[in-house]
């Protein structure tokens, strides 16, 4: 016997039953894991047992007392880098994430509200950083900048904001053919004021989501460059770790890995899944049908 579809009121009372009401947990388990780190990184300085390029201890010495996650191949201390590693990771997601949307977003909704030459120009200003060479390019500006956070941060923005244009154009495009949009144009509103009442706040949920899967892709990318020597030597980064964990000779013939490159590994995976679960759950709230397809 074929069921009845699901139609009127149902259909819309289904439709409107919240995410995490559907599918609890996953949105929480990203905002718990992501809160958790923000927490360390904002807590580092007083939570970190000693400074970070301080000999605190004999080399590669075993998680124990005074040391919870043992010590690094000079005798640093391991739990004092990884606490205070997650305030860079954090920084530059934050900041490149930001810099990625609005970046984006500037780009994006010009195009789509201006149409016409600057439409032009600037989807075809999109297409050619779109097609650069990133790695290479975050490589060579990474290492002539020294490393600095705020410029490694603004370096990913300004290469991997074509894609949220890209979107935000075409939301826009569809925006302006909807029935309360061109009535405020016939009724004298001006370009700023649509922007500013209608196609902004329409655009939020989506700058949200856009956002998010930025800052993760920021986190990795900055561990990578950091594994691959870009950074600040002097600054504690979970890439730095790994990277001086795996050039230490015979580092598999102990135990050390255990304790030393580990850690820093289950780090930037907590927090990328973390940030990506919020960026799930922020999608299905702007995409309808993902929403049905999570029930």
């Amino acid at each position: 016997m074929t069921l009845p579809a699901v139609t009127g009121d149902a259909a819309v009372r289904a439709r409107a039953v919240p995410f995490w009401r559907r599918r609890p947990g996953m949105g929480l388990v990203g905002g718990v894991v992501v809160g958790a780190f923000a927490v360390l990184a904002a807590l580092g300085g007083t939570l970190a047992p000693y400074r970070p390029s301080a000999i605190t201890g004999a080399t590669l010495q075993a998680p124990g007392t005074g040391h919870l996650l043992g010590t690094n191949g000079i005798g640093q201390d391991v739990a004092t880098q990884l606490i205070l590693g997650t305030r860079v990771s954090l920084v530059v997601a934050v900041l490149a994430g930001v810099g990625t949307v609005a970046l984006g977003g500037i780009v994006g909704i010009g195009a789509g509200w201006s149409r016409g030459w600057v439409d032009a120009v600037l989807m075809r200003f999109t297409d050619v950083v779109l097609v650069l060479p990133k790695l290479p390019l975050l490589l060579l500006v990474g290492a002539l900048t020294g490393g600095s956070v705020v410029a490694l941060a603004g370096l990913i923005a300004a290469t991997f904001w074509p894609m949220t244009a890209r979107i935000l154009r075409s939301q826009v495009l569809t925006l302006r053919s909807r029935t309360h949009i061109r009535a405020a144009t016939g009724f004298g509103a001006g370009s700023w004021y649509q922007l500013r009442h209608h196609i902004l706040p329409d655009l939020g949920l989506l700058l949200i989501a856009d956002l998010i899967p930025a800052a993760g892709r920021a986190v990795a990318l900055q561990a990578g460059l950091a594994f691959l020597g870009v950074g600040n030597p002097a600054q504690p980064s979970w890439g730095a770790m790994m990277r001086d964990a795996l050039n230490y000779p015979y580092l598999f013939e102990t135990s050390a890995w255990l304790w030393w490159l580990v850690p820093p590994v289950l780090c930037i995976m907590a927090l990328v899944i973390g940030v990506t679960l919020l960026g799930t759950a922020a999608e299905t709230r702007v995409s309808p049908r993902l929403a049905r397809h999570q029930r």
